[in-house]
């Protein structure tokens, strides 16, 4: 479904991300762990298209998107839950999950939305900004929902969630690969979280990837080693 190869980034005069390749499947949730500033969210806005890459290629479904703008990505099939949930305060939850829409939102697919996420339902008139951090960050994923991505990327959505959110978000993140059949990337930093949702896994550290297994291989002992270095 991805496929990125020999992908550099930097900011400036400084490259962060070194000559990165890996593969994404069909339906296939793939983890970047790493911490911080070792250029995980570099390399997500890399592929998104909010950084431009200094060279590599990036292919979605077989196409070439690395020249393409953001918005062209988000309409060839990628969607994107920014570090931070950015939803927009002042607006209703029905109102921030249409602002993902690049359309009329069938009833099916608000039906499907609420189903993952029976909060939002609850709480479709409240503004986004009365809405506690767990459940912003649910918010963000239906809004990037709605514009029906081939691929979901998500950085870091355990970021400032208390546990029991974080078991609702990865319970909802292995129903919507199932119930949308896409593929999804994730950045993160809790191992637990990791193991739960991710097929692969890869450990990024300044820039290149140090480790990658398959999560039947995963010890979860190694990759918490390879964070605290």
């Amino acid at each position: 479904m991805l496929s990125v190869i020999n992908l550099n980034v930097g900011y400036g005069q400084s490259r962060v991300i070194h000559d990165l390749s890996f593969k994404l499947g069909s339906e296939e949730v793939l983890a970047i762990m790493g911490r911080n500033g070792m250029g995980k969210t570099t390399l997500l806005k890399s592929l998104i298209g909010i950084l431009p890459s200094r060279s590599g290629s990036i292919q979605l479904d077989d196409r070439e998107i690395a020249h393409l703008q953001s918005h062209e990505r988000v309409r060839g099939g990628i969607a994107f839950v920014p570090q931070g949930r950015l939803i927009f305060p002042a607006l209703s939850v029905t109102e921030n999950i249409l602002t993902g829409a690049r359309g009329p939102v069938p009833q099916s697919v608000w039906d499907e939305t609420y189903a993952l996420f029976p909060i939002l339902r609850e709480m479709r008139h409240r503004k986004g900004g009365n809405l506690s951090g767990g459940q912003q960050q649910q918010l963000a994923i239906a809004r990037a929902l709605v514009s029906d991505p081939k691929v979901l990327v998500l950085d870091e959505p355990t970021e400032g969630i208390q546990p029991s959110i974080i078991k609702d978000i990865a319970r909802a993140l292995k129903e919507i690969r199932k119930l949308r059949k896409l593929a999804i990337i994730v950045s993160e930093q809790v191992v637990s979280f990791m193991m739960e949702v991710c097929d692969r896994a890869f450990v990024i550290d300044r820039g290149r990837f140090v480790h990658e297994a398959p999560r039947e291989h995963l010890d979860a002992n190694q990759i918490r080693a390879l964070l605290s270095v």
